[in-house]
């Protein structure tokens, strides 16, 4: 995969004017689409097609880039044996910070008692519209969420988009490339210039971010507006701080023991955070991450792994959002929960977060999953939140893709594959 491919920088010694920027363009579209969702609230709902269609642009080409880059990078490592390093580096490392996420989710949520006082009976509620995501908590649990990453076909795990399943495939293909040495390569030189279509074509469709911004925010302050930030703005207030407690506090610390500024590893990625805030799809970022963590001194081939492989099992902001909003309906239906039962729901939460890979409506599916797993907490109680999900959605996305950023950068110098000076470089470079 070569970075070169998927960027459209200036020509050196030019700067672009600011209002090309895309992350101006996408901040300049995200306060539009407050003003319009605010003053005028039905034409602000109206505008979800806009963000709908650029996620669904982005999504048509999230399997193959992601089949073409995990093979391509198993292929250029040549080496099974350090293949399984990294994967199981890597897996230790998202289960680390995973689990210590959950212990700040359930820790935060106490702490604060979003849910104290509001004596909420579950038979009070109205789960008509939760009906669907409760139905699909039956699919959930450990052995269906194993046999789902393997596919029914090789064609249907690239259509259906499931990225575990594309993962599964991925890594056989790119293992029997290895094994195949010089006769594969041909192969291995037609999957770079697919990469490389694929690329080119997702900078294409960025240039539909700012569009695709101004719908998904009109479309949220339309439909909910002030009155559910008011009636939930504890659980919402809580749940933004508990992402920046866990950001500063945890991964702040790591970044800096690798020689790296968080705050700077942020401007970097300011537009896929802004895009990412805007949409509540880490997803409309995944291919330009690919290549931004390459560009900043990261080998292909690492970044290959772990990027795709964080999207499926480095679910830091989905872990947050599931411990403090789990313990936030316990609260709310004055549901009792002493410490062993929430050190029993921390054991309950490792498997269940896992889950939200490949899941329609992924955190709150699992959430549903979670509490019917729990059997204590009533599963209808999840229809207390359905209306703000989109909005803690806003919190929980950007913190899995600062979390993935982190974790690939991380994983690569503990391998030797992080090329300091350019990443110092990359950080270094002030935004145009």
């Amino acid at each position: 995969m070569s970075s070169g491919a998927t960027t459209s920088a200036m020509p050196a010694g030019k700067r672009r004017p600011w209002y090309l920027t895309l992350w101006i363009q996408v901040l300049i579209a995200m306060v539009a689409g407050v003003l319009l969702g605010h003053f005028f609230p039905q034409a602000g709902t109206s505008m979800q097609p806009l963000g709908d269609a650029f996620i669904k642009m982005i999504r048509m080409l999230i399997a193959p880039i992601i089949f073409c880059t995990v093979i391509l990078g198993i292929a250029k490592m040549n080496d099974m044996t350090r293949v399984g390093r990294v994967a199981l580096k890597t897996l230790i490392y998202f289960e680390v910070l995973t689990t210590v996420a959950l212990i700040i989710g359930l820790v935060m949520v106490n702490l604060w008692q979003p849910g104290a006082g509001m004596n909420i009976s579950a038979s009070s509620l109205d789960t008509g519209s939760v009906k669907g995501y409760i139905a699909q908590t039956q699919t959930q649990g450990v052995v269906p969420f194993l046999l789902n990453i393997i596919p029914g076909t090789v064609v249907g795990a690239l259509t259906d988009g499931n990225i575990l399943q594309v993962l599964f495939l991925s890594v056989i293909f790119g293992a029997t490339l290895v094994a195949l040495g010089d006769y594969g390569e041909p192969l291995v030189n037609i999957l770079e210039i697919v990469s490389r279509m694929l690329f080119g074509a997702v900078a294409i469709v960025m240039w539909a971010a700012p569009l695709g911004a101004f719908g998904a925010i009109a479309f949220t302050v339309g439909k909910y507006g002030a009155g559910t930030l008011w009636s939930l703005g504890k659980l919402l207030i809580c749940f933004y701080v508990t992402c920046l407690v866990f950001i500063f506090l945890i991964l702040a610390p790591i970044c800096r023991v690798c020689g790296f500024s968080l705050l700077k590893l942020m401007r970097y990625i300011r537009e896929e955070i802004l895009i990412c805030f805007a949409t509540t799809s880490s997803e409309s970022v995944l291919p330009r991450m690919l290549t931004k963590l390459e560009a900043c001194g990261c080998k292909a081939s690492v970044v290959g792994l772990v990027i795709p492989t964080g999207y499926s099992f480095n679910l830091d902001g989905t872990c947050l959002y599931l411990a403090a909003v789990t313990v936030f309906l316990a609260q709310a239906t004055n549901t009792p929960l002493d410490l062993y039962q929430q050190l029993g729901l921390l054991a309950v939460l490792l498997l269940t977060s896992k889950g939200a890979a490949g899941v329609a409506g992924a955190a709150f599916v699992v959430l549903a999953a979670t509490l019917s797993t729990v059997g204590t907490i009533p599963v209808s109680s999840v229809a207390l939140i359905l209306g703000v999900h989109r909005l803690l959605s806003e919190g929980l996305t950007p913190t899995n893709l600062i979390g993935n950023a982190v974790a690939t950068i991380v994983i690569a110098k503990w391998e030797g594959e992080l090329d300091r000076e350019q990443l110092r470089r990359a950080l270094e470079t002030k935004p145009d």
